[in-house]
């Protein structure tokens, strides 16, 4: 069991009989008048993201997920298409249901894809990646009195925000959870 106070960003509990993962999580004290727990959760089941306000001391089932390590072999439309290197099976997951992440997967790697009640649900994708710029617009010299960032495109079709300096060709690593560059890759 948790209680609100102990979930952390990341942790997957029971809320209104579904599982829920925590994508932002804030405590607060307010003077004279009681604490209070902020969530932003995102529904695994369905991905709805909702912000929910809890006591500190509201306790929470914590979801039974078994994980198990699964190869990603391609994308088919809506459908991404895992392997378990162990026992060859396949499995169909459908995009749609999954989250922005799944962008970011590469074929042949392999991930831990999250079942509950023999159901796989989710699929952990790493915090950050290294993707390559395939396009984006030049540098202008001078213009880089500031933190400044031109639009771009890196493996995968994804849209981000880069710095000027980094040039179509070059390997950045992203943020998977909010999509923005974090540093170049060496």
């Amino acid at each position: 069991m948790f209680s609100a106070v102990n979930l952390r960003i990341g942790s997957v509990f029971i809320y209104k009989e579904e599982p829920y993962k925590v994508l932002e999580f804030k405590h607060t004290h307010m003077g004279r008048g009681s604490a209070d727990v902020r969530l932003k959760i995102k529904g695994i089941l369905n991905g709805n993201v909702v912000q929910v306000v809890f006591a500190p001391g509201e306790r929470f089932e914590e979801a039974n997920l078994t994980k198990k390590k699964m190869q990603y072999l391609y994308k088919d439309g809506d459908s991404l298409f895992f392997m378990n290197p162990e026992t060859y099976e396949q499995i169909e997951l459908n995009r749609t249901e999954l989250g922005d992440e799944v962008d970011f997967l590469q074929d042949g790697e392999t991930y831990n894809v999250a079942n509950w009640d023999e159901k796989p649900i989710s699929v952990e994708v790493p915090p950050k990646v290294v993707v390559e710029v395939t396009e984006c617009d030049p540098g202008i010299k001078g213009n880089s009195a500031a933190n400044m960032y031109k639009s771009g495109m890196v493996t995968g079709n994804i849209p981000v925000r880069i710095p000027l300096f980094i040039e179509k060709g070059e390997k950045i690593r992203i943020d998977t959870t909010d999509r923005k560059y974090v540093e170049r890759a060496k």
